[in-house]
């Protein structure tokens, strides 16, 4: 109100920017804050602090977290000297030496709360001491998907950051890590609240015990694909930390078993300790083999707390199983079924009426559920917001599909759709999904052959506001729009059949687009200059496998300046970074 007040006594010819200068001397700098926070820590926190120079120093206050790819680092001591107030800094995106970059963030003044390194090659033992000395509050460290990890690695992380709260050091690519050092470890860091030890297979129930016994404070633990830990280990380990909020892990499915495969038997004792754990409210089972009384023992222990129930991917449970769990556990809020292939349009009508706290569900890969689990689901969930529904039957009309909306209820809190792999998904169900939800965000229909643009249309017409649009391998041709689509950010049409004319039709009407990936498209040079030119916000365009570009237009793109631009991936395969 301040803002339109102000504005509105200002002659028209006045020019937005001394408009924003006009707002800024007479709104207070702490509301601006609070209106920066809200916008978060994205491209939109960079876009308000290029409109205005009296919003730099807020916008610096504001700025939490920084992400580094290998174009950003050698500006690195600049963006370390203006943003002060940062307590994340993400390396994960960083595919150059570690090494150097870590000692110019330990010689900052920054007091940080969490570093992620996953990705990287190996952590480097000398620096890894010196960010330990400097950052002594560091609160969280990610090392997912390390090159090389080392028992050496775990004691120098203990070591060197005694107050860690979290840790995740999962899936690396070459563990040699064993229980001498995670035991090390738990004797250390007796503050660890949450860890990650997912898919190193030299440790054994030792590590789990260690863990559990000396950190008290442990409330999440994860350990996938940790095979040298048995049954038995996980029973101990429960019943010694009972109060655990969180638990992922997987029960193999199947055991080598003389010449065939036989599946593995569930202990008694697992089952029946997962009745002490009072205070879960996550349990992810994913790849597991598990029953309906492991199920049944879940809900008798945490029907009050239990949030977040993912079963992706499981087998040998029923629907009895899962009927009983969600009927005992109502505050669930993300569900997670996919390949629960026994599920049908009827058995999801009897497990919405348990639904009535749920946001988020996956059933991708459940064959039998037609265009009737998205209206039930719809319907019956007024607080879904993320629905997931690739490589089902959608596009099959069931009993709740009819050409009367009857059965139909507009729903706006659903934000984000996936229907990717759905062959037989056509415009008329994709027509009427749209109806149902038009506040939606985000739209995946990759490699959904049988929609059409004309569809889309309507779609983007209906979900004005749209901001992430998948239309990856479909048959997507042309684009017939003819009104502004403003909000559109990111615009995934590679493999599709696009030509230069639909480019042309969304430079002229999606002017906000952020990302543009067209590889493997029969565009030309003129199309993508065209899009380049008009959208004016674009960071990155790939034109990867884009073979009609040719070499002289490749040449231009290198030399190309532009305010917005970031990257562009040539047809070769080669990013350029602005």
């Amino acid at each position: 109100m301040i803002y339109a007040n102000l504005t509105s006594k200002r002659p028209s010819r006045v020019s937005c920017f001394e408009q924003i200068n006009m707002s800024v001397k007479y709104f207070p700098e702490k509301c601006w804050e609070l209106v920066f926070r809200f916008l978060g820590q994205g491209h939109d926190l960079e876009s308000v602090s290029m409109a205005c120079k009296k919003f730099i120093p807020i916008t610096n206050r504001v700025k939490f977290s920084l992400t580094l790819h290998d174009r950003t680092v050698l500006f690195l001591p600049r963006l370390l000297s203006r943003f002060l107030w940062l307590k994340v800094i993400d390396l994960s995106y960083f595919n150059g030496e570690l090494k150097g970059l870590l000692h110019q963030i330990s010689q900052s003044e920054l007091d940080l709360d969490l570093v992620n390194l996953s990705n990287q090659r190996t952590l480097p033992i000398d620096e890894l001491r010196e960010l330990g000395s400097k950052m002594v509050n560091l609160k969280a460290l990610i090392c997912s998907n390390i090159g090389y990890l080392h028992d050496s690695h775990l004691v120098l992380i203990a070591y060197c950051f005694p107050f860690l709260e979290e840790l995740d050091i999962s899936f690396p690519l070459d563990s040699q890590a064993s229980d001498f050092g995670i035991v090390r470890l738990s004797s250390m860091l007796e503050n660890i609240r949450k860890i990650d030890l997912s898919g190193n297979h030299l440790i054994t129930d030792k590590s789990l015990m260690s863990l559990c016994q000396n950190c008290r404070s442990m409330e999440e633990i994860s350990f996938f694909k940790c095979f040298k830990m048995s049954q038995i280990g996980i029973v101990s380990a429960i019943r010694m930390r009972p109060g655990l909020a969180s638990i992922s892990f997987n029960i193999e499915k199947k055991r080598i078993h003389g010449p065939g495969l036989t599946p593995l038997h569930i202990n008694l004792d697992l089952i029946d300790s997962l009745t002490t754990l009072k205070r879960l409210n996550t349990i992810d089972l994913s790849n597991s083999f598990i029953s309906d009384e492991f199920l049944i023992s879940v809900a008798d222990g945490s029907s009050v707390f239990l949030k977040k129930l993912v079963l992706q991917d499981c087998c040998n449970f029923t629907f009895s199983g899962i009927f009983y769990v969600l009927s005992k556990c109502q505050y669930v809020q993300c569900l997670d079924l996919r390949k629960a292939d026994f599920l049908t349009d009827e058995s999801i009508s009897k497990l919405s009426t348990f639904l009535l706290n749920l946001t988020s569900i996956d059933l991708g890969g459940c064959c039998q559920l037609t265009n009737s689990t998205f209206f039930i689901l719809t319907r019956n969930c007024p607080f879904l917001s993320d629905i997931k529904m690739e490589r089902t039957y959608i596009g099959v009309q069931g009993e709740e599909d009819s050409n009367s909306m009857f059965n139909f209820a507009i729903n706006h809190q659903v934000k984000t759709v996936y229907l990717g792999d759905n062959i037989l998904l056509k415009d008329a169900s994709l027509i009427k999904f749209s109806f149902i939800c038009p506040s939606l965000q985000l739209l995946d229909l990759n490699a959904c052959e049988g929609i059409s643009g004309e569809s889309l249309v309507e779609v983007m017409k209906r979900c004005c506001e749209i901001r992430h649009l998948n239309l990856a391998n479909t048959i997507i041709k042309r684009f017939e729009i003819n009104f502004e689509v403003s909000k559109l950010g990111m615009l995934n049409l590679s493999g599709s059949r696009i030509e230069d004319e639909a480019l042309s039709i969304i430079s002229k009407w999606c002017s906000g687009l952020l990302l543009l990936d067209i590889q493997n498209c029969y565009v030309t040079a003129k199309g993508v200059r065209e899009v380049i030119e008009n959208c004016r916000a674009l960071k990155e365009v790939n034109l990867k496998n884009c073979s009609l570009v040719d070499d002289d237009f490749v040449s231009e793109l290198k030399t190309f300046t532009r305010s917005s631009l970031r990257k562009i991936i040539t047809p070769y395969g080669v990013g350029v970074y602005y």
